[in-house]
């Protein structure tokens, strides 16, 4: 299914996305909520810290133990199953950076 998610990757994609509102800085106001999707299961999880407290940016540390696959000595999450990605939820419905990105820029256009 791919290769494993890390926290590196997910500073990568915030690099790609930044400018198209495929980021949390950028459509927040529209909404959107980090987020993973589990694509095994179809679960959406929000993106929140170790203490489950919501977080206002894609963190891997409050996944559930089921998904992660490593962790740093000092507990923090470095790796996730292969088969969560990164991207917003929004009305109960998960949008990859890419969806997302589209739509943010949809509703600057139509403004």
């Amino acid at each position: 299914m791919g290769y494993a998610l890390t926290q590196n990757e997910l500073r990568g994609q915030s690099r790609r996305y930044r400018g198209t509102g495929g980021v949390s800085q950028e459509n927040h106001r529209q909404g959107f909520r980090p987020a993973f999707l589990d694509r095994e299961t179809g679960v959406i999880y929000r993106s929140c810290y170790a203490d489950g407290r919501p977080a206002p940016f894609h963190l891997l540390d409050g996944l559930p133990h089921a998904l992660v696959l490593t962790r740093a000595s000092c507990g923090r999450v470095t790796e996730v199953k292969a088969s969560v990605i990164a991207g917003f939820a929004l009305g109960g419905q998960f949008y990859n950076r890419e969806e997302a990105a589209r739509l943010v820029t949809a509703d600057a256009q139509a403004a």
